[in-house]
């Protein structure tokens, strides 16, 4: 998510800040939006779209709902194929997804985005926390504008993966398959306290702390994210892919980070009766840098899969 934070902190950069910023989302409304007023308001931007995204090579600036939004696109698009979403982490603009991009745009058509508050885009209205509900209106107006009426396949990594699989149940009308690259788990505070004590100190305590406080909206993307269930996707293909090893500097805790971050991974499986979960070998949390053999092909097999769906 983020990576600014001393060595120690960014042990668990899969959950935390930084230098005082976070993760956050707003349980209640994670989701909210249904396939069918995804569907009207897709229609009601696609209608003053400049262009549909099938246009352009490159990087560019797109306006959804009043805000600037930095947008970039690869690769061509094929009849009956899904345009592949590539969604950062958490403190990571374009350039951390730039390399998967570019081997995917072979053979997909493939884009990513800033969201607000991230790279080149608009920062979010000062004071405000953003919910799931407003970082899923960005993602639907911009996939209004990239994507069309043509599916869709989310490939997230860490906080991405967290809002595309809160994003996908709600969507299923346009979301044909999830890769999710080391995702936030689906109950980070609740775990974070279970998994280190309140009378922790040092290393451990910043890390439970840092985790909490990114969890409340102390994040560029002023964005709150709060445990909640796991939603259902139907039969969507879903491949899942966890990093080997990450809690190396957090010796005392670090088994129990680690069970209780494939906890959560087997978590997110719920999402679909189709879902995989891999262990990515060698790796640690930017597993797309670590291994990008690896999610090069799971984002190739999902995007394969969605565009046989019958």
């Amino acid at each position: 998510m983020f990576r600014t934070l001393a060595k120690a902190t960014a042990a668990i950069a899969v959950v935390c800040t930084a230098a005082g910023a976070g993760l956050a989302l707003d349980e209640g409304r994670a989701g909210a939006a249904t396939p069918t007023a995804g569907a009207a308001t897709r229609t009601a931007a696609s209608a003053g779209a400049a262009f549909t995204g099938s246009d352009f090579t490159g990087t560019r600036k797109i306006r959804v709902d009043g805000h600037s939004v930095n947008v970039s696109c690869a690769g061509r698009a094929h009849r009956g194929r899904p345009l592949v979403m590539l969604m950062a982490g958490g403190g990571e603009g374009l350039d951390n997804m730039a390399a998967l991009q570019k081997s995917l745009s072979r053979t997909n058509r493939v884009c990513s985005y800033d969201r607000l508050g991230e790279g080149a885009s608009d920062q979010p209205a000062a004071g405000t926390l953003q919910t799931m509900d407003d970082t899923g209106a960005l993602l639907t107006g911009v996939l209004d504008r990239l994507a069309g009426d043509r599916p869709v396949v989310l490939a997230g990594h860490s906080l991405g993966g967290y809002i595309a699989a809160r994003y996908a149940p709600g969507h299923t009308d346009r979301v044909k398959g999830l890769v999710l690259l080391d995702a936030t788990i689906p109950h980070l505070t609740r775990d974070m306290n279970r998994t280190i004590p309140a009378d922790a100190t040092g290393v451990p305590a910043q890390v439970r702390d840092g985790a909490i406080a990114a969890n409340e909206g102390q994040n560029p993307e002023q964005f709150v994210i709060a445990d909640g269930p796991v939603r259902s996707a139907g039969h969507i293909p879903v491949e899942i892919l966890k990093h080997e090893s990450q809690y190396a500097e957090v010796p005392e805790y670090g088994p129990a980070l680690e069970k209780m971050w494939a906890d959560g991974q087997r978590e997110w499986q719920r999402i679909s009766a189709r879902s995989s979960l891999t262990t990515a070998k060698g790796s640690g949390h930017y597993i797309h840098t670590d291994r990008p053999d690896l999610a090069l092909k799971a984002v190739q097999k999902v995007a394969h899969r969605a565009a046989h769906q019958h």
